[in-house]
């Protein structure tokens, strides 16, 4: 099972309290999975179409509950994806159209509405029953062990629009984003998703991924610690070279023992030790030396080096 039908498994448990939360969350499952049947006589026919059992279950569960709605569930098999799909269909009955038009779907004419009701999410609680409601409907997010991201389906740039102006509505940052003609509203990082996860009630998703998120974050913070210990050692390697090639240098132009004894001393440390630090190089002077005075001399020593 994929951690975003897991995810959709969890939230379709989540019960709600009061109809108006119910209502919210209906009307955005309507809104992404639902497709109306328009034939003679102003009848309508609505099919919600998902691939995950316990959606379907909730969806059948809300049209009843909320407006009576008598439904008929086919379970198809796919072959290609060795996977069921469940098509929920609302067949023509007296209730349906005031259905439609107070959850939004359409107007009082049956004209579709391609906007998130105001009327709808006008309280926190049926917001978050909304943003549930679309996540069931047509979400995504990725498995925490791979990259983070999550995105909700959007049939119109205003719906999209108003799904960001909701989320917004509790500090989570969305951006909308267009692909082959269709519109996403999509989180990137795990923050934002995690907030998204605890705010609609997929408290054991929002566990796991917090999980993974601070292993990776020790992973990383290991990572850079080994990257900037090998960056340092390779400088120290590359520098102890230098130096030897410089002590060098003035051993055969005028010998170590012309050099002041300060000098005399790290020259030959240094050949004796071409592997150490400046700071262990000190450690090895006769006083010990910090190693400021270390590098002073060192440079006192490759400027001699580069004058001859």
């Amino acid at each position: 099972m994929s951690f975003t039908a897991e995810v959709k498994e969890e939230l379709a448990r989540v019960g709600m309290e009061r109809p108006c939360c119910a209502r919210a969350e209906l009307s955005a499952l309507v809104r992404v999975e639902g497709t109306l049947h328009f034939t003679g006589n102003e009848r309508v026919r609505l099919e919600l179409a998902t691939e995950t059992a316990p959606v379907a279950r909730k969806v059948i569960k809300l049209l009843r509950s909320v407006f009576d709605l008598t439904t008929e569930l086919t379970v198809r098999r796919s072959v290609l994806h060795r996977s069921n799909n469940y098509l929920i269909t609302v067949v023509s009955q007296p209730a349906l159209s005031p259905a439609l038009t107070e959850l939004g779907i359409v107007d009082e004419s049956r004209v579709p509405l391609y906007t998130v009701p105001s009327w709808l999410v006008r309280t926190d609680c049926c917001a978050i029953s909304y943003l549930r409601g679309t996540f069931l409907g047509g979400g995504f997010v990725a498995d925490p062990h791979g990259d983070f991201h999550f995105e909700l389906t959007a049939e119109s740039e205003q719906v999209a629009d108003d799904l960001v102006a909701l989320m917004a509505r509790f500090g989570i940052n969305a951006r909308v984003t267009t692909r082959r003609g269709s519109y996403a509203v999509y989180l990137k990082g795990a923050e934002p998703i995690v907030t998204f996860l605890a705010l609609v009630g997929a408290h054991r998703a929002l566990l796991r991924t917090e999980d993974v998120r601070i292993l990776k974050e020790m992973r990383n913070d290991v990572n850079r610690l080994v990257n900037a210990e090998t960056a340092n050692l390779q400088k120290t390697a590359t520098a102890a070279a230098e130096q030897v090639a410089a002590v060098r240098s003035l051993e055969r132009a005028r010998g170590l023992d012309s050099l002041p004894p300060a000098l005399r001393e790290i020259a030959f440390l240094r050949l004796e030790h071409p592997d150490v630090s400046l700071r262990e190089l000190g450690e090895l002077a006769d006083p010990p030396l910090s190693k400021s005075a270390v590098y002073h001399r060192i440079r006192r020593l490759e400027e001699l080096a580069a004058d001859g």
